[in-house]
């Protein structure tokens, strides 16, 4: 694969655009960083030429930020190297109108670059194209889909904590949990049309909002689409749209994994078949999925790699809080047919579309990172020839122990450790992703939260 540089069908793409946008005053310029937080610039319109002739200047500590947006310093990316830029260059494909804007502006996906020209290591998008380029060798494309899920939340807290927003139709705040139920959709509607109406309007296959299993909680399936970075690059370009969105209708969202006790947190799932390039086939594809080498080994790759994976699929300390078997998140590796109660499902419904179906990643993941790691395992499992042990059948909560880490501390060690990973993710961006990580966790255990208070304060 090569990397993205400035062309001349990226001029025409540009050039396309303005004509077909006259009134278009700015243009957002972004990109993803560690924790797939969009930050960038806002430009004039006239000077969206230079940008496609020679990029923009940003540092490359933008990739060594906190969830706060503080710079770590130990990741090396800071003041070791005088906070130096490199320089961000377009993603063919990405430029589109905002919708939500009231003057009106459009958007540009970047990706950050050595000022040889050469792809920056710690950009996430480049650390899953290494990967990427693995499968190139062995003749096959990547099809991925995401599942995104999310809730909406009133723009006033509750004593510091999240709220169902008020019903734009009742005016009540929803309670219960009503899984699919149709009538929640009706209550927010025009918020969630407007959803998929500027999710076509910006080029993203987003084709449906389902209800999930909590108040005001939805989800949103991405088509599947045979180019895993631009999969990635459609999830992060979504999750901007939801809140600007939803914003508009003067409500709030969160994609934290777990913003209430007691409710189901909010999911990542990706579904991922390989495809043949000279045929097209899908190589899981058959009658019988337990006879297909290609997809047992791919599963066992990932099983053999998920301990290590968590990090990428789980980034955050709230992240594990979302663990538990009423609330369908696996804490174990496991496999099955059309089992929901698995970390990898396989889906039965059609033997030309026999694919996997990753479910342990929260939606707070970075989903380059979660789908590099993935991917990571999928490869080895095929080269290595990884068998993944019998697919379990029935609830597999009562069948396996807890045995994933769950915790964020455990699972960086778990990271740091993996020989397979460090041979498919650059030691160095590990290193950089840990100490950013490490950073956030001693931040976290030097405060003292309200429990502490209410439970010592006046009692010991």
């Amino acid at each position: 694969m090569t990397s993205v540089i400035p062309c001349a069908s990226s001029s025409s793409e540009m050039n396309e655009f303005l004509e077909a946008h006259p009134d278009t005053q700015f243009v957002d310029l972004l990109i993803s960083d560690m924790n797939g937080v969009v930050r960038g610039k806002r430009i004039e319109r006239a000077s969206l030429h230079k940008v496609y002739e020679k990029g923009i200047n940003l540092p490359a500590s933008l990739f060594a930020l906190d969830i706060n947006g503080s710079t770590v310093e130990s990741t090396g990316l800071g003041l070791d190297i005088g906070d130096a830029d490199r320089i961000c260059h377009p993603i063919p494909g990405t430029l589109s109108d905002e919708p939500w804007q009231k003057r009106p502006t459009a958007q540009l996906l970047m990706t950050m670059h050595e000022l040889d020209g050469q792809p920056f290591f710690a950009d996430p998008r480049e650390v899953l194209r290494q990967v990427v380029s693995k499968f190139d060798e062995l003749g096959l494309d990547i099809c991925a889909a995401f599942e995104l899920e999310f809730y909406l939340i009133d723009q006033d807290n509750l004593n510091g904590r999240p709220q169902p927003p008020r019903s734009p139709i009742s005016g009540k705040r929803p309670q219960s949990t009503q899984v699919y139920l149709i009538d929640d959709l009706d209550e927010y509607a025009d918020c969630l049309q407007d959803m998929l109406e500027a999710a076509k309007e910006q080029g993203i296959p987003a084709d449906a909002i389902v209800k999930e299993s909590a108040p005001a909680q939805f989800e949103v399936n991405l088509h599947h689409v045979a180019d895993p970075l631009k999969a990635c690059d459609y999830a992060i370009l979504l999750k901007r749209l939801i809140k600007n969105i939803a914003y508009d209708h003067e409500m709030d969202t969160t994609f934290m994994a777990k913003p209430y006790p007691g409710q189901a947190g909010n999911g990542l799932h990706v579904h991922i078949s390989l495809l043949d390039k000279k045929t097209g086939k899908n190589i899981f594809a058959n009658e019988d999925p337990l006879q297909s080498d290609a997809l047992r080994h791919a599963i066992g790759g990932v099983l053999e790699t998920m301990p290590a994976s968590m990090a990428f699929l789980c980034p955050n300390i709230n992240s594990y809080r979302r663990f538990g078997a009423q609330f369908y998140v696996p804490n174990a590796p496991s496999w099955g047919l059309d089992n929901r109660t698995v970390a990898l499902r396989v889906p039965t419904d059609s033997s030309e579309n026999v694919r996997i179906e990753h479910r342990v990643a929260g939606a707070d993941a970075n989903p380059y990172l979660m789908l590099a790691t993935i991917l990571a395992g999928i490869h080895h499992g095929l080269t290595n020839k990884v068998e993944p042990g019998e697919p379990i059948e029935g609830n597999s909560y009562e069948q396996l122990e807890q045995s994933l880490p769950n915790n964020l501390r455990d699972a960086l060690r778990a990271l740091d450790d993996s020989e397979v990973l460090n041979q498919y993710i650059s030691p160095d961006y590990i290193d950089i992703f840990v100490a950013c990580k490490e950073s956030e966790l001693a931040e976290f255990e030097v405060s003292i939260s309200d429990l502490e208070y209410n439970w010592y304060l006046h009692t010991v």
